[in-house]
């Protein structure tokens, strides 16, 4: 299999020994891309302790990997500039120092695709009248995006008659609301926002101005943003909650990813689990030995994914905490490693596309 027959398949069909065949042939193709192309890319690989490692095709674990704020301090690409189609860059963080991130054609085209055959999985073929709980300037770059623009410019696909809730002064616009909900009676909705800005200035607003919003039969994803809510003392099950009995919203599904991997996201089954689709894979690392760990055993998330052909990008250590917890045995039915994430390494830095909103 290669990555363009991938998507003639379903986005969670290829058990642990199929994907493992695939992954580790292309990841290692990417690794030996990258090295030739991509002069600082291979410096860092000759200067990396054991980096010959990567010469042999001898599996996941020996894959070399950048930890994912290497992409604030260098411009990684392996790519000319005139091939550049797209700049992505994270959404302002507390010290203000973005990635960035070059796409050609190529990638971008993947990256893409790789969001509508997951997301489509969860979400069907038909789109659904959306509301998107964002501003709509924040997408008026089309040439260079933060991540909330990327965000939302991946996701606006799956929806149609698109209404923005919020304006340039994070305001809920109800009375466009409740026009957009009278057009669309008897509708599925589908709602897309990043989880804090839905917290603070969906569901919260609604309370604090005593709003009554039944969103009826309704589907919110969201992505980002725990680390305030986390400060809060609001988790996942609590956000669940309130936001089905506040605003009545069926359906709920958060998702974990990153603008450095664009498209290679993981979505929340209806058993509160991350799945990993089949063009990408996660490890989780001691955060001081970086050995790999056994399932269910909390560490530094490494993820992985066959997508990034315009930069080296195909294998990140993150900054986030993991906890694999099993692998094509989820309830919902669905192949692949299933897995959690718990929150930011202590004193990493704020980075989630709406928690830090007001900088972008």
């Amino acid at each position: 299999m290669n990555v363009q027959e991938m998507f003639e398949i379903g986005p969670y069909a290829l058990d642990k020994k199929q994907k493992s065949l695939f992954l580790n042939a292309e990841l290692h193709r990417l690794t030996l891309h990258h090295r030739r192309h991509c002069e600082a890319y291979a410096n860092i690989l000759n200067a990396t302790a054991g980096a010959s490692s990567y010469l042999d095709e001898s599996g996941i674990e020996s894959e070399p990997f950048l930890p994912v704020r290497l992409f604030k301090m260098l411009e990684l690409k392996s790519i000319g500039r005139q091939d550049v189609v797209k700049v992505l860059t994270s959404s302002g963080t507390t010290s203000q120092t973005v990635s960035k991130i070059f796409l050609d054609k190529q990638t971008a085209g993947l990256q893409a695709r790789a969001l509508v055959h997951i997301v489509k999985s969860f979400l069907g073929p038909k789109r659904m009248p959306m509301i998107i709980v964002d501003t709509p300037n924040v997408i008026k770059d089309r040439k260079s995006y933060s991540a909330r623009g990327a965000g939302i410019m991946g996701m606006i696909n799956f929806g149609r008659n698109h209404f923005y809730l919020l304006n340039d002064e994070m305001e809920a616009d109800w009375e466009g609301l409740e026009r957009f909900l009278k057009v669309h009676t008897d509708q599925k909705v589908l709602l897309f926002g990043f989880t804090f800005m839905v917290w603070k200035y969906f569901a919260q607003a609604a309370e604090r101005q005593g709003k009554k919003v039944d969103l009826g039969d309704s589907l919110l994803i969201h992505s980002g943003g725990w680390k305030r809510l986390e400060e809060e003392a609001v988790d996942n099950v609590t956000f669940k909650k309130v936001l089905r009995e506040r605003l009545g919203i069926g359906q709920i599904h958060n998702f974990y990813g990153m603008v450095e991997q664009v498209g290679s996201i993981f979505m929340e089954c209806e058993h509160g689990h991350l799945h990993v689709p089949t063009f990408a894979d996660v490890r989780v690392r001691d955060s001081e030995t970086l050995e790999p760990l056994p399932a269910n055993r909390p560490g530094l998330l490494q993820v992985l994914s066959v997508l990034p052909e315009s930069y080296p990008g195909h294998s990140l250590l993150t900054e986030d905490i993991g906890q694999i917890h099993g692998e094509d045995d989820c309830p919902c039915g669905r192949q692949g490693i299933y897995f959690s994430v718990h929150g930011r390494l202590p004193r990493a830095e704020i980075r989630g596309c709406s928690d830090t909103h007001e900088s972008v």
